[in-house]
């Protein structure tokens, strides 16, 4: 009878791990799939840029003049009047075209649309103010035995500036984090408002145009950091790093005519051109800057 009870405990435990070894076990997690953010230009960014600013008019533009009975000529309100800045007639004078260069650095804020993550045309749109030095007073050298105490070289509109700014298109192709473009679209500039670098501004009878137009065109390419760059102070994909070059004209002067002083008169200071031996003139510089960008949305 043991023996029998024995045999059926047995057979008992035998069946049970056989059915158990029948279940289903339990299924294992599935793995954690992380996908790699994939890097786009879509997004709003601000940053600051510096380089340097030439000057890049035709070859025709402002080197000084030769006084003659006509020519140079004072910007008054009856129009070009023969003006003796020199004695005698005959005298020449000479500018240096060196201070038609100089530093430039400013600004930017702008928006980039990109239509397809990782590499694709990117669209977008950018606005800069910027400081410009073109040396200040102009440095000359004449032959005349006297020049007109009321006379002031100046060396073209160029020299009288001393901000500019753009508003700007960019349209441009994205190779993952790095961005070729071409940029375009309108300028403006000013000078200093101190009565006498500011005559490249005046029209008539000492009225003042607050700004000169024109347009700029150019291009560049645009580099997305890595967090490890010495450049990246914000350890932060976001951050990128942009060379540029931009050509910018603006409006010729009232007349056309070189711009080669200012003469006192009544108190004011009114313009002096070159008409004698002059051709007509453009007032074109060229900017070449490196910048960097703080861009919002990279991913």
């Amino acid at each position: 009878m043991k023996r029998l009870i024995t045999s059926l405990a047995a057979f008992t435990a035998l069946t049970a791990a056989a059915s158990a070894a029948d279940l289903p076990r339990r299924a294992a997690p599935p793995p954690v799939f992380t996908p790699v953010p994939v890097f786009t230009w879509t997004g709003a960014y601000f940053g600051i840029n510096a380089g340097y600013a030439f000057d890049a008019s035709s070859r025709s533009n402002n080197s000084g003049f030769v006084q003659t009975a006509g020519s140079p000529a004072v910007l008054t309100g009856a129009g070009l009047v023969p003006y003796q800045a020199l004695a005698p007639n005959g005298s020449v004078l000479l500018y240096n075209r060196n201070n038609r260069e100089g530093f430039s650095g400013g600004g930017q804020i702008g928006y980039n649309y990109q239509f397809t993550p990782g590499s694709g045309i990117v669209i977008g749109f950018e606005a800069d103010a910027q400081y410009l030095d073109f040396g200040g007073r102009p440095r000359y050298a004449t032959n005349a035995r006297a020049v007109n105490a009321g006379f002031l070289p100046v060396n073209g509109t160029l020299n009288t500036l001393d901000f500019f700014g753009t508003v700007r298109g960019r349209l441009g192709y994205a190779f993952d984090r790095t961005l070729v473009y071409a940029t375009g679209g309108f300028a403006y500039a000013t000078g200093t408002d101190d009565g006498t670098r500011n005559i490249a501004f005046q029209n008539f009878a000492g009225r003042r145009d607050d700004f000169k137009t024109g347009y700029t065109v150019g291009g560049g390419a645009e580099f997305a950091l890595p967090t490890d760059s010495f450049l990246n102070f914000f350890r932060s994909s976001a951050v990128t790093f942009k060379v540029e070059g931009l050509y910018v004209s603006l409006d010729r002067n009232r007349t056309g005519l070189p711009l080669v002083g200012a003469a006192a008169v009544n108190g004011a200071f009114l313009p002096v051109y070159a008409v004698s031996g002059s051709n007509r003139n453009t007032n074109d510089f060229a900017v070449v800057r490196a910048g960097l960008n703080y861009k919002f949305g990279s991913y």
